[in-house]
């Protein structure tokens, strides 16, 4: 069954949405909860309806359901408080209002990939994640999440992962939902984060290497793709450096190969250290002055609402204390040595004006790893977020670099050099 109101077209069948002839973009969860309220629309819809509906029963909280509404909203264009199609109704619930037509069988071909304004989604084979836990050689276990099915695309851990709250946060969660409905994706929770063992000793990066060697070997991968994402780039270059042979495709966000300690920068110095004090003292507290000053360097974008959310994965996912120990570590890397040895085509994206990791970082990176491509985003954020203009250009550049064929043997795949 398709919806068609105003311009736009929802087809059940192929779960795209459609403004005219224009594929839009939609995440999978806020797909399934824009059809439910327009198969209810002559009534109203609770709250615990949609959890049942679209949550499957899994108790979340008010304000991720009203982040869910609020993406639906944006992505049928009825955000800025107009109400036009979905309102809400106070201390009952929403209803879907307007004229809905229904038709079966449209026939409306699916766009390419370049026509349409941002990446669509695909058929969803991987709304669920399955959570299983493996033992690294130290005898820390670690909480493992898969998804989705393809090419294995295996995403390090960085120094802020949830794997349940990372799936469900609207920062996060669209980006991890859009791999997992083109790729078998592989997340997992780093040593004292997450559902991971929470009290370890060691918190070297020489773990961090061990860590992911443990997951890759416990899945039984044998050749795979790499997701490199923050403080997690650093442990995605040493692994494709020792074992060129296993990784595919290497893919860096926001990455950096020299901790603060390591730039030579008095600036990058101090801010370390502020770093520091802010997490120690204002560490999950989305009401403290630190707090703010905190997210205004990671996402200067956000809204207050992600901020919140952003906030909250601070206290699920590690103490104060296991946060500041994983950024002295990171702090003191330095893996310029072994850019040049790794073998994989490699994909560097980097946020223009990033305040936490610098963007001549990215490309320091993309300069010094044999024929990687180099691709700047213009925003602030750290990682761009769902909504702004650089989204789209990150999905799209991923989804275009992983979907080249692997080349398991021979030299890498030339590509060039996007110098800024």
């Amino acid at each position: 069954m398709a919806f068609l109101f105003g311009d736009m077209v929802l087809d059940g069948v192929r779960r795209e949405l459609r403004s005219g002839s224009t594929l839009l973009a939609i995440e999978p969860q806020v797909f399934d909860l824009l059809e439910f309220l327009i198969q209810n629309r002559e009534r109203v819809v609770s709250r615990d309806d949609l959890l049942a509906a679209v949550w499957r029963g899994r108790v979340v909280s008010d304000s991720a359901i009203d982040a869910r509404i609020n993406a639906a909203r944006r992505a049928i264009g009825d955000d800025g408080g107009q109400q036009r199609w979905i309102r809400t109704i106070a201390r009952k619930g929403f209803r879907f209002i307007g004229d809905v037509r229904e038709e079966t069988g449209l026939g409306t071909p699916t766009l390419p990939a370049a026509a349409a304004t941002t990446p669509g989604p695909t058929n969803s084979v991987s709304r669920a994640q399955e959570i299983t836990f493996c033992r690294t050689s130290d005898g820390v276990n670690l909480a493992v999440a898969c998804a989705g099915q393809g090419m294995p695309l295996v995403r390090p851990s960085f120094w802020l992962t949830h794997l349940e709250h990372d799936w469900q946060n609207p920062v996060r969660g669209p980006f991890w939902h859009f791999l997992a409905d083109r790729f078998r994706l592989v997340r997992y929770d780093g040593r004292g984060l997450g559902f991971s063992d929470r009290d370890v000793a060691d918190m070297s990066f020489s773990a961090f290497e061990r860590d992911l060697e443990a997951v890759v070997d416990t899945l039984k991968l044998r050749r795979y793709a790499l997701l490199g994402i923050s403080q997690g780039a650093a442990t995605a270059i040493a692994h494709a450096a020792c074992y060129p042979e296993r990784v595919s495709k290497l893919v860096l966000v926001g990455g950096f190969a020299r901790g603060r300690n390591k730039r030579g920068s008095e600036k990058d110095a101090v801010l370390g250290k502020a770093f520091i004090a802010i997490m120690r003292e204002g560490w999950g507290d989305e009401n403290s002055a630190l707090m703010r000053i905190f997210s205004s360097a990671f996402l200067p974008g956000a809204s207050a609402e992600e901020i919140k959310w952003y906030a909250h994965l601070q206290r699920v996912s590690a103490s104060a204390e296991t946060a500041v120990r994983l950024h002295s570590t990171l702090d003191d890397i330095d893996l310029t040595g072994l850019l040049p040895r790794v073998a994989a085509p490699t994909l560097v994206l980097h946020s223009r004006y990033d305040n936490v990791k610098p963007f001549e970082e990215g490309r320091s990176i993309a300069s010094s790893i044999p024929h990687a491509k180099l691709v700047s985003l213009e925003t602030e954020n750290h990682i761009p977020i769902p909504g702004e203009p650089a989204w789209p250009i990150l999905l799209q550049a991923i989804e275009d670099f992983l979907s080249e064929p692997d080349v398991a043997s021979g030299p890498a795949k030339v590509v060039q050099l996007v110098r800024p």
